[in-house]
């Protein structure tokens, strides 16, 4: 047997905001609040799914250089320049990493500048 992936760690000044952003990026709620303000998003269905939760771990440390994970996400029931639309409207913004610009893909940054990726792929909702 193997493992997977269950639940992705995001340390983040606003959990909330993140949250909110995130939630409408993925289709997510919010499963769980911790003391500290540290959050946890998910599938409506709740823990346990197929799809990985997302953990918004509360930190008042800036974030030092550039992670090494990040997230790809595909739009799931239209095509990529209406994702690409509808994700600037929620709050994201177009990052450069030095992109040509004939990638299939587009780099974007949440509301507090972690990248990721607007794949071209359109995949089946879970």
């Amino acid at each position: 047997m193997a493992c997977r992936i269950s639940e992705l760690v995001l340390e983040c000044r606003g959990p909330e905001a993140l949250a909110r952003f995130w939630c409408e990026v993925l289709d997510f709620v919010v499963l769980d609040r911790e003391e500290d303000g540290s959050l946890e998003i998910g599938p409506r269905g709740g823990f346990g799914g197929p799809q990985p939760t997302i953990i918004l771990s509360r930190t008042d440390e800036p974030q030092r250089g550039k992670p090494r994970l990040h997230i790809d996400v595909n739009a799931t029931d239209r095509d990529q320049d209406a994702e690409l639309e509808r994700l600037l409207k929620l709050g994201a913004r177009p990052a450069d990493v030095g992109q040509t610009g004939e990638e299939p893909w587009h780099v974007l940054a949440d509301p507090e500048g972690n990248e990721f990726c607007l794949l071209r792929a359109r995949l089946n909702p879970l």
